[in-house]
Formats: structure tokens, C-alpha cells, sequence
């Protein structure tokens, strides 16, 4: 098998990244450090510092998406610069909701500045994004804030059901793939979507871009469950098992407590117990999953997921360097490890 690593698929990031300062150059004195912060800028006393930014992803599916169809860079730029926002805004909502103490190995925001801040902090991300499209001056800079605007909606309502499975234990595998069709999915879709709308694109090529992302996101979402509960600590930033600790309802939990068995049995009753789990309960949790094959189905349908994300771009017309860009960043979301 053929690895894609992340500077690979890296393209363009220098120009994301100054984008991103300039927006957030324009927030507060009080929020502007906190943001800088998380996007890896700067400590949490705001001296410079170089550390893991993230994957960055989603702009550069706006990138190749907008090569793919003709655009440029140029043109892009400042629905990268959009759609990282909101998944920031996204992410630092998440860290405060799930109670998680740490990303990227770092302190999280809410961790070091409380609960208000961090809800504050995500909120002015948020806020950022339509206005750098809607300032870009592109003729398509409506239809691509709608886009954004949309996805964001989507997006919450997948964090909605997220938060209500863990009050649940009857959720269904349709409703798990369904709240990452919203949580994850709806996101990538737009990126590259946007790429697409910038690059003025027919509406057939924009279509094919959506599916394109939705699939990958769903890819993305699937790989990620995964990592939740069998990730590398020092690579992923997370605890072991951290999923599973948290009694998150994840993909492989879900898959493996539906088909019932054995397996499905012990797990339901190992995560409706009302003490905290310990390390070996963990461990046993974990096999569980595995033994239940929601870890192979989890693998697989994340390779169906990227199967038909690349059949998406059939009726694209692109270079084969272009379609190149796009696949290897698909493989790269199976492939990682963090």
C-alpha cells in the first residue's frame, strides 16, 4: 500500500495560514490571544511559538477542489480560510462539551481560560468566516457564505444528536451515521463545494465536489472512531481509549452493540454500568468492539466510503494531476494515524 503522508497533501497552506491571521487579527485584545492559541500561534501567554497546527483538511479540499474545476488559489483563498474557521469554531465547542483536557498535546482552550472564554472564543471564528467571503468580492462569494451558513447548521445538529446519544442506549447505526453525516460530513462537503462554486463551476461539477466531500467526511468520521479507541496516545494527543471512556456512542460501539452477539451483549452491559471504567474494563471494552467486528466493519466501510468519493469525480473533466491531488488526500484520512 502506498502512504500518503500530510505534507503531501499540504499544498497551499502558507497562504491558509496568513489568511487566518489576518481574520483573526481583526478580533479583541481579550480574544484574539485565546484564538491565536489554538491554531498553534503563540502560547497561552501570546509568545510565538511553532507547534502542530492540525491537519488542515478542509482547506485544502477547497484548494484541490477549486484546481480540480479550473480555478486558481487565488480564487479560493478565501473559502479556505472560511471553512477552517468554522471547523475551529467547531473544535473548540467540542474539547468544552466533551470535558477534554488536551489537543495537540496542548492544553485546551477552555482548559486554560475557562468555560466562558472558550465558548466565546468559538463564537467569534464563527462569526469571521461569512465576513471574509462576503469581503472577497467574488461573484460567488453569496452562494459560497450559504453554503457555509448551511453547513454550520447541519453541523450543529450532528453535535446535537451527539450530545443526546450519551443519555441514550438504544442508538441506532442509521442514527450514529446519520449525526456524522452532520457533524463531520456536511463540513467537508462545503469545502469542497465552495472550491467549486469560487472556481465558478457548473452546478454538475459542484454536485460531484459535494458528494465527493460528503463521502470523505463520512471516511474521515470512521477513521477518526477509531483512532478514539485504538489511536496512539503520543500521536493522536488523547488518552487511550478515550472514547471509550467518555461512553461515546461511535461508529464501531454503535455497529458492534446492534448486531448483538456475544460480544454486543457484554459491551452493552460493561457501558450501562454507572461507575467510571477502569483501566482493564477499558482494555476488555475495547476487545470487545474488535472481537465484535465493529472495528473490521468500521475499517471497511471507511474504504467504501473513499470508493465512492473518488467515483464521485467521474463526471468531473480534470487533469490527471488534479484528480491525483484529490485521491491522495482521500487515502491520506484512511491511512492516518492521528
Amino acid at each position: 500500500m502506498t502512504t500518503t503522508t500530510a505534507a503531501k497533501v499540504d499544498t497551499g497552506s502558507d497562504a491558509v495560514r496568513e489568511a487566518l491571521r489576518q481574520a483573526v487579527n481583526r478580533l479583541d485584545d481579550t480574544i484574539r490571544p485565546v484564538v491565536s492559541y489554538h491554531f498553534g500561534w503563540c502560547d497561552e501567554h501570546g509568545r510565538p511559538v511553532r507547534t502542530n497546527g492540525g491537519k488542515s483538511l478542509r482547506s485544502r479540499l477547497v484548494l484541490h477542489a477549486a484546481r480540480a474545476v479550473g480555478g486558481d488559489d487565488a480564487r479560493a483563498l478565501p473559502g479556505a480560510a472560511a471553512v477552517e474557521l468554522v471547523h475551529n469554531f467547531s473544535l473548540v465547542h467540542d474539547d468544552l462539551m466533551d470535558r477534554d483536557a488536551t489537543r495537540r498535546h496542548r492544553p485546551t482552550v477552555w482548559a486554560v481560560w475557562g468555560d466562558a472564554v472558550a465558548v466565546l472564543a468559538g463564537d467569534a471564528m464563527l462569526s469571521l468566516a461569512p465576513e471574509v467571503l462576503l469581503e472577497s468580492g467574488s461573484p460567488q462569494a453569496v452562494p459560497a457564505a450559504r453554503m457555509i451558513g448551511a453547513a454550520t447548521r447541519e453541523l450543529i445538529r450532528g453535535q446535537a444528536a451527539d450530545v443526546g446519544f450519551e443519555h441514550r442506549d438504544n442508538v441506532t447505526l442509521a442514527e450514529c451515521v446519520r449525526m456524522a453525516t452532520g457533524k463531520t460530513a456536511a463540513l467537508l462537503a462545503a469545502s469542497a463545494s465552495i472550491g467549486a462554486v469560487l472556481s465558478g463551476a457548473p452546478p454538475r461539477s459542484v454536485t460531484a465536489m459535494k458528494h465527493f466531500g460528503h463521502h470523505l467526511g463520512l471516511a474521515f468520521q470512521l477513521v477518526d472512531d477509531l483512532l478514539g479507541i485504538w489511536g496512539d496516545p503520543e500521536t493522536t494527543g488523547k488518552p487511550v481509549c478515550s472514547d471509550l471512556r467518555s461512553r461515546k456512542k461511535s461508529l464501531p460501539v454503535v455497529r458492534t452493540l446492534e448486531a448483538g452477539g456475544p460480544a454486543g451483549r457484554e459491551l452493552a452491559l460493561l457501558l450501562a454500568q454507572p461507575d467510571a471504567l477502569t483501566e482493564a474494563q477499558l482494555r476488555t471494552a475495547a476487545d470487545l468492539v474488535d472481537r465484535g467486528g465493529g472495528r473490521r466493519w468500521a475499517r471497511a466501510e471507511a474504504r467504501r466510503r473513499i470508493t465512492l468519493a473518488e467515483r464521485s469525480l467521474a463526471v468531473v473533466p480534470m487533469a490527471e494531476t488534479a484528480r491525483r491531488d484529490l485521491t491522495d488526500l482521500a487515502n491520506f484520512i484512511v491511512e492516518r494515524s492521528a
